[in-house]
């Protein structure tokens, strides 16, 4: 089926941007290279000019072949390069076919196969396919196996090309130590970007760009490094900043579960301020370790239902991982006493959608958006916060991942925030 009509509206190109647009052509030095690497800064300009490039060199050198166009999930692939690509083709005019159900695009002659790539299972679906180019977007967010199968893909084409952009990660991960930092052996452009080359970005937004992010995140999204994620994960947290006396007027509630039998279950209520900005007001917790006692599901339950009754409030969620069966069908069948339960799936807790909430918890206490209330401090509610750390065998091996320890309030407040981050997160865009 075909998409709807809107047209992209192209602003001047930088010089970096027209080199990526143009590094194919046949009076290009690098026409001979196999394939081209952008990365850097977000909102740097990388990725429309990435589609307008291969959007031309495939139309332009190709008829009756197939593509991969591939994204760390197929919903971000959509959003971040689909939904631009159909405007820009719009703009070209350039007619295509879109079906959404069996996820390809035709036009130009060309068929272009859409794939997530994020877990072990995705190379399973990309096999088979004979493609004269591949497009990668967040790459360094793909498995290292679909990464493996996607390049084998194009080895049968005379002129195929690969199109990488991604957001700087750890200097570890194997597209920095394995592409980027072998380009020359491995005929591959590399072009690193900036804010600065995004002539399109509006007045005022790389200040405001650069006070969303602190910490590692600053240095891999506003100034474009490959670093390492070390030490506290929360260090922009400060208890001078971040802790109130007492919150405003409460519009909105929900209440965020991490659950576990023979360690700890906790409870965290977050609050939507007046101001439009986060709280977490209070939170109720079990550790097994020092109660030297196990609690059931239906005292647990009890303990919820308890813990509401006390603060006189009914959230608009309850947020559970799915993996909590057990407490999590307990309360299904307690619908007269627990209404709004949400499951979270356990795709919303993948080592990258982990890492998602990971840095949503850090934007919104840099902006200054996420406050806790003294209450929840004096009662030691931030004492998990300060001892959670990154693995450092994890970033050895390139992966950005938690050490599994003072981990339990931690994910109970991510749950939450991710799930109400449809609510919050148009608040923050305006800040």
């Amino acid at each position: 089926m075909s998409g709807d009509r809107q047209t992209f509206v192209f602003a001047p190109f930088s010089t970096k941007q027209k080199k990526v647009i143009t590094w194919w052509m046949p009076a290009s030095p690098y026409r001979d290279h196999d394939g081209l690497v952008c990365d850097g800064s977000i909102r740097s300009g990388k990725t429309i000019a990435f589609i307008v490039g291969f959007i031309h060199w495939s139309v332009s050198c190709f008829t009756d072949q197939n593509f991969i166009i591939s994204g760390r999930t197929i919903g971000t692939l959509k959003r971040n390069v689909i939904g631009p690509m159909l405007r820009i083709l719009n703009a070209l005019g350039i007619g295509y076919e879109y079906n959404r159900s069996e996820n390809y695009l035709r036009f130009g002659g060309n068929t272009y196969y859409l794939f997530g790539a994020d877990n072990e299972a995705s190379q399973d679906r990309v096999q088979g396919i004979t493609a004269a180019g591949w497009l990668a977007d967040e790459v360094a967010l793909h498995h290292p196996e679909f990464i493996s199968q996607a390049l084998g893909r194009l080895l049968s084409i005379v002129g195929s090309k690969f199109w990488w952009n991604c957001n700087p990660e750890s200097p570890y991960h194997l597209v920095k130590t394995d592409y980027i930092d072998k380009r020359d052996d491995k005929r591959i452009l590399r072009l690193h970007f900036m804010l600065d080359d995004n002539p399109a970005l509006a007045p005022g937004a790389r200040e405001r760009a650069s006070r969303m992010f602190s910490g590692v995140w600053f240095k891999r999204y506003i100034l474009g490094l490959w670093v390492a994620a070390e030490g506290a994960i929360y260090d922009m947290l400060d208890e001078a900043v971040h802790v109130v006396d007492n919150a405003p007027d409460i519009l909105k509630y929900w209440v965020g579960v991490d659950y576990g039998t023979g360690s700890v279950t906790c409870f965290w209520l977050l609050g939507l301020g007046s101001d439009n900005k986060l709280y977490f007001l209070d939170f109720w917790r079990w550790d097994v370790s020092q109660k030297m006692a196990q609690r059931s599901d239906p005292q647990l339950a009890q303990d919820l239902e308890d813990w509401l009754a006390g603060l006189e409030l009914f959230p608009q969620a309850i947020v559970i991982p799915d993996d909590a069966q057990s407490f999590l069908v307990y309360l299904q069948q307690q619908r007269g006493r627990f209404k709004h339960i949400t499951t979270l799936a356990m795709a919303d807790r993948s080592p990258g959608s982990v890492l998602d909430g990971i840095r949503d918890y850090a934007t919104l206490l840099t902006a200054r958006k996420l406050f806790y209330t003294r209450n929840v401090r004096d009662r030691g509610g931030l004492v998990e916060l300060s001892g959670y750390v990154w693995d450092p065998k994890a970033q050895a091996r390139g992966e950005d991942k938690p050490l599994k320890q003072n981990d339990h309030d931690p994910d109970a407040q991510r749950y939450v925030i991710r799930h109400t981050r449809n609510v919050w997160y148009r608040h923050l865009k305006a800040a």
